[in-house]
C-alpha cells in the first residue's frame, strides 16, 4: 500500500475515551487527519470532527461506522483482567475486535491498526510468575498466557491476521507495554524504583503515551501489506537497576541471546524500526 497523506484519510478511532485512544485522537487531529471518534462512554463533540457512541459488540451498530472511512484504529478494550469478570473481559475484547475488523474489511477499508499489548505473551498477569524463554523477547516468542486478558489480546491478533488475509487489506497489530506520561508515568516510575520486583512480569517495559500515538500514525502510513505484529517499546527500562542484573535476579532461567546495554529493554525493537521507521522520542532519564 502506498504511503498515504493524512489529508486523504478519514480514520475511525475506537476506544477514543480511553487513555491511549484520547492520545491517538489528539495526535492524529494535530497532524491533520480527519477523525471519527467512537466509544461506549460519552465523548465531547469537540473531541474529533465526528463522534459516535455505542456498543461494538452489536453488529448492527458497528456496521454503521464505516461510511467514508478508509483507515481504522481499534483501541477499544477492557485493558486488564480485573476488576471485571473474566468472561466479560474475554467476550468484550474478542467480539469487539472481530466486529470492528470484520466490518471494516467488508466495507473495503484498506488499512487498520489493532492496539494489542505485550500482555498478549502471557507474562504480565501470570499467577505463576512465568519468565520469557529468551531475551530479547521477539514477536515470535511462544504464547504463555494464563489469564483472560492475555488470551483476548492474543486472539485479537489472530483476528487481525485473519482479516488481512480474508479481505486482502493491511492490518498492523501493535504490542504496547505500560503507557503513560505526566503524573501517570511519574507514579509508575516511583513504584518501580521503590519495588522493582513488582514489575518483574512486565519486564520493566514502558512507552510514553505520546510515542504510542506516533507509532499508530506510522502504522497507518508505512508502506506495508498483509498483517504485521510489532513490539513498540521505549529503548530503555523503567528501572534504576541494569537490565542484566534485573534478569539475573528475577528471571534467572531466561536465556540472554546477545548483549544488553546497561538499561536496555528486554524486548526486541527491530520490527518497529525496520517496518515502521519508528524511534521513540520521549524518555524519562534526562
Amino acid at each position: 500500500m502506498r504511503r498515504v497523506a493524512s489529508a486523504d484519510v478519514k480514520v475511525l478511532v475506537t476506544g477514543a475515551a480511553g487513555t491511549v485512544g484520547r492520545e491517538i485522537t489528539a495526535h492524529l487531529r494535530a497532524a491533520g487527519w480527519s477523525v471519527r471518534a467512537h466509544d461506549r462512554a460519552p465523548l465531547d463533540r469537540g473531541a474529533a470532527e465526528e463522534v459516535a457512541k455505542g456498543d461494538l459488540r452489536d453488529p448492527g451498530h458497528t456496521q454503521t461506522l464505516f461510511g467514508g472511512v478508509n483507515a481504522v484504529v481499534h483501541a477499544a478494550a477492557i485493558p486488564a483482567p480485573m476488576p471485571d469478570a473474566e468472561q466479560e473481559v474475554f467476550a468484550n475484547n474478542v467480539l469487539s475486535a472481530f466486529q470492528v475488523l470484520e466490518a471494516a474489511g467488508r466495507a473495503g477499508v484498506p488499512r487498520m491498526v489493532f492496539i494489542s499489548s505485550l500482555s498478549a505473551l502471557g507474562f504480565a498477569y501470570s499467577p505463576h510468575r512465568i519468565s520469557p524463554r529468551t531475551v530479547p523477547v521477539t514477536e515470535e516468542h511462544p504464547y504463555a498466557g494464563e489469564d483472560a486478558y492475555a488470551l483476548s489480546k492474543y486472539t485479537g491478533e489472530a483476528i487481525a491476521d485473519t482479516t488481512a488475509r480474508r479481505w486482502e487489506c493491511t492490518v498492523v497489530s501493535l504490542r504496547f507495554p505500560f503507557l503513560g506520561h505526566g503524573d501517570r508515568l511519574r507514579t509508575h516510575l516511583k513504584n518501580v524504583h521503590e519495588r522493582p520486583g513488582d514489575d518483574r512480569r512486565g519486564l520493566w517495559a514502558w512507552l510514553d503515551t505520546r510515542d504510542a500515538a506516533r507509532a499508530v500514525e506510522s502504522a497507518l502510513t508505512a508502506p506495508l501489506s498483509g498483517h504485521h505484529l510489532i513490539n513498540v517499546v521505549a529503548p530503555d527500562t523503567s528501572a534504576l537497576i541494569p537490565t542484566a542484573e534485573l534478569l539475573a535476579r528475577y528471571h534467572p532461567a531466561t536465556a540472554i541471546n546477545g548483549p544488553l546495554d546497561e538499561f536496555a529493554t528486554p524486548f526486541s525493537m527491530r520490527r518497529s524500526r525496520d517496518l515502521l521507521g519508528f524511534t521513540p522520542a520521549y524518555g524519562w532519564r534526562t
